[in-house]
């Protein structure tokens, strides 16, 4: 029996096999949505019997204040009881059988070649090389967050680090057992190095210490071993170590660190750089930038034709310093992509421009800036809702809300920043990245590889302006 013979065989019976178990355990599926329907119906009642707690403590306040005191008390315990119903039938229909009834269903339904995927996945799985000493908390939360991700992507981890601070960390945080198992079925290596360059250290650093875990995880994409870099350590001494061990894209003067920031459309983020990796630059160098992000906004944010700007104080193109009248100049004669002219700083997050080109000096503070802010808007948001009884029973129902509007503004969800402008793809996390923050950067780590943004990219030598 030929292998493809065999393959066809084995994905039939697969198939049959799921579709036996889903008539067998039909019943579970009407347990779904009872329980589905439960949830609403609670919900209902618990929204009634708010509005009608609030409607008897008005009146009972006129009557009697004791009586009213005792409506109240009432109430709360009804909506509680009616909220605790909710919570309770969403969790059962969400955590316990949704994903055993539906899940496979789904994936039966929407897939006729599930083994064929399988092999494939596996077989297209990149390598990653991850820079597991560098950010503030090192090397615990890196690992769990490459954990995670192998788990979620396609992707392969070469984790570089002190092996026996890694394995230390590895057992305190519970994850002994899972490192080895993916060491195991060759998912993750462990390769060693030395000591960090530490986040007050000089960027130039990296020259004399060709052991640090930046220099050993860089080696790995230049000798071809790794696809992509991802570090949340100093990143001066990332920008170095990639100069210096990879190399800047012909034609490029200085790279430049894009950032991911919110718009008001959700599904479409904005790109803004430099964010960091040049306080002082001339106008070529924003124009560079702003074939950088071009390229970046099709293959990566898959935008046809990206808007960019040029972030300034004021619409009007006489507007600004010498640096941006200047820019100004380059950007509007540039015929290799669409210049939407200035970009005010209220405009950054209003979805008006896809890419924002800025100095570096000017980007950081901006993203320092808007990291902030999620934070800022849930204590004003907190602080403005009602206290006493009537302010908890609001905020119950608006904390779904609020958890939706804290993650849209998250940092942690977009995780990393890509290194424009060098021969490789690089992402820069977070000093104070934790687990999420990784696995958001190497989310960006593999889309960045899977949409070839590093073949686009050696394309801009053959534009005339950098041969110029």
């Amino acid at each position: 029996m030929g292998k493809e013979t065999a393959q066809k065989i084995n994905k039939s019976r697969a198939i049959r096999r799921l579709v036996i178990w889903y008539k067998r355990n039909s019943a579970v599926t009407s347990i779904v949505d009872t329980a589905a329907s439960s949830a609403a119906t609670a919900s209902n009642v618990a929204g009634n019997m708010v509005s009608g707690a609030g409607s008897v403590v008005s009146t009972a306040s006129n009557v009697a204040s004791n009586v009213a005191g005792n409506v109240v008390s009432s109430a709360e315990s009804v909506v509680n009881t009616a909220s605790s119903v909710v919570s309770n039938a969403s969790s059962i229909a969400k955590n316990t059988l949704h994903p055993l009834v539906f899940d496979p269903l789904k994936r039966l339904q929407n897939n006729d070649n599930i083994l064929d995927r399988v092999e494939e996945s596996q077989s297209n799985r990149i390598w990653i090389a991850v820079d597991g000493m560098g950010g503030d908390y090192a090397p615990g939360p890196i690992l769990e967050g490459c954990l995670e991700a192998i788990s979620r992507f396609p992707i392969n981890i070469k984790f570089v680090g002190k092996i026996e601070k890694v394995k230390d960390a590895a057992e305190k945080i519970g994850l002994a057992e899972l490192l080895e198992n993916e060491i195991d079925n060759n998912r993750l290596e462990l390769i060693d190095s030395g000591e960090p360059i530490g986040m007050n250290e000089e960027a130039t650093a990296v020259r004399k210490r060709k052991k640090a875990s930046i220099n050993v995880a860089m080696d790995l994409v230049r000798n071809n071993k790794a696809e992509a870099i991802y570090s949340a350590g100093n990143s001066g001494a990332m920008m170095a170590s990639a100069i210096f061990r990879i190399g800047r894209l012909k034609g490029i003067d200085r790279p430049a660190i894009g950032a991911l920031f919110p718009t008001r459309d959700q599904t479409r983020p904005v790109l803004v750089l430099d964010v960091g990796a040049n306080t002082d630059c001339k106008p070529s160098y924003l124009h560079q930038f702003a074939l950088l992000g071009n390229i970046y906004a099709k293959d990566v944010l898959q935008v046809k034709k990206p808007r960019i700007g040029l972030l300034n104080i004021g619409e009007e193109e006489c507007k600004g310093n010498d640096l941006s009248l200047k820019t100004f100049e380059l950007l509007s004669a540039e015929k290799s992509f669409d210049f939407g002219g200035n970009c005010e700083g209220r405009d950054v997050l209003s979805g008006s421009f896809d890419v924002v080109v800025c100095d570096g000096f000017t980007g950081n503070i901006l993203l320092k800036f808007l990291e902030s802010v999620g934070g800022v808007l849930l204590d004003i948001l907190r602080s403005e809702l009602p206290r006493g009884r009537r302010g908890k029973v609001g905020s119950a129902f608006l904390k779904s809300n609020l958890l939706r509007i804290k993650k849209r503004l998250d940092h942690a969800e977009h995780g990393g920043a890509l290194l424009l402008g060098v021969n490789g793809i690089c992402v820069i996390g977070h000093g104070s990245s934790k687990s999420l923050s990784v696995v958001s950067a190497l989310r960006l780590a593999h889309s960045a590889v899977n949409h070839g943004v590093m073949d686009n990219l050696n394309q801009l030598q053959k534009l005339q302006v950098l041969n110029s």
